[in-house]
């Protein structure tokens, strides 16, 4: 567990990646992000994607992974619910059990308090605040920038999960999020606009 002190620090070097009060389909990387990738939301808090987290620290020299809780807030949910901070700091030695030991800790034994449970926007990076993953439940996608280099991203993108880029979480992530299954015309032009690929276009 993580005190005041440390989780404000987190708070802090997180805030020199993000813009933590944006939300998508707006920018939330303080840095250019296009070439960025997408997956679904749920699948960064699972043990089985600590692996896909540390090689992107490791790439930039970074010897932890941050993961902060943005939504709910830390003031008005956790700390007078639970007595916790919602921020994780693992380093890339860790296993994929102590990172699920982390986001899945159950404070007072209430699986509500977990961050894998309760999270509804999450900011992960390192030290070095070259590279982040930014989350949101709602619509129920992560989005990821910080590759080195194109043969770095498509090494990545093939060893650990289905990622996709903005034109095709466009068409498989996103439409199940909205009342009509349609993303509206806005909201996909924004996303695009902010996280396609050099050349990339709306489907």
């Amino acid at each position: 567990m993580i005190d005041r002190n440390g989780y404000l620090d987190v708070r802090s070097r997180s805030a020199a990646t993000f813009d933590l009060d944006a939300r998508s389909p707006d920018q939330v990387f303080k840095e250019n992000a296009r070439d960025s990738l997408f997956c679904e939301f749920d699948v960064v808090l699972t043990p089985e994607f600590w692996p896909a987290l540390c090689a992107m620290a490791r790439w930039h020299g970074d010897g932890h992974v941050e993961l902060l809780v943005l939504e709910p807030d830390c003031d008005g949910f956790y700390l007078p619910e639970y007595r916790m901070y919602p921020v994780m700091s693992l380093p890339v030695e860790a296993s994929e059990d102590d990172y699920w030991a982390a986001v899945g800790h159950e404070p007072d034994d209430d699986i509500m308090g977990s961050i894998a449970i309760s999270a509804n926007v999450i900011a992960v990076t390192g030290p070095s605040g070259r590279w982040g993953c930014w989350g949101e439940r709602d619509p129920e996608v992560a989005v990821f920038r910080g590759f080195p280099n194109a043969a770095a991203r498509n090494e990545w993108r093939a060893h650990f999960r289905p990622f996709l880029e903005v034109s095709g979480a466009l068409k498989s992530y996103l439409p199940p999020t909205f009342a009509s299954r349609t993303v509206p015309d806005e909201y996909a032009a924004t996303l695009t606009a902010n996280y396609a690929s050099p050349g990339g276009k709306r489907p």
